[in-house]
């Protein structure tokens, strides 16, 4: 089955698995989403990721999600998408969003590659707003 939004089928995965407190999520790969994963992976909200090759064509991504030891919580409490393929959000960078305050990340695809909010302030780029995390 062709999802015609991977990003959000990426997403919704993820949030399932926390759900239903699997430690480990297989997505099929995309550059996009691998670029995604490194974002989460860096910014400490899953354990590690590493990339499967099932045939020539076929290439999964396998995502450790980090919990809390003694609460047993997730790392990720939620993932919003933002831009769609229907209604594609893009921000400036002076009007980059602020995430909880600065507590929650905005994952950005920019001319400078996929990034979090925090590093396109720095590098002063903008770009598409592909999701929040916190």
């Amino acid at each position: 089955m062709k999802t015609t939004d991977p990003i959000a089928d990426y997403l919704t995965r993820v949030r399932n698995a926390i759900k239903a407190r699997h430690r480990i999520v297989e997505i099929p790969a995309s550059g996009l989403k691998k670029e995604i994963t490194k974002v989460l992976f860096e910014k400490g909200y899953i354990l590690n990721y590493k990339l499967e090759e099932q045939s020539a064509s076929k290439k999964n991504i396998k995502i450790a999600l980090k919990y809390n030891p003694d609460t047993k919580e997730s790392a990720i409490t939620k993932l919003v998408r933002v831009s769609s393929p229907g209604l594609r959000k893009y921000a400036s960078s002076d009007k980059l969003p602020k995430v909880l305050n600065g507590l929650g990340i905005a994952i950005l695809s920019t001319s400078k590659g996929v990034i979090s909010d925090k590093e396109a302030r720095n590098m002063n780029v903008g770009g598409e707003v592909l999701c929040y995390v916190y």
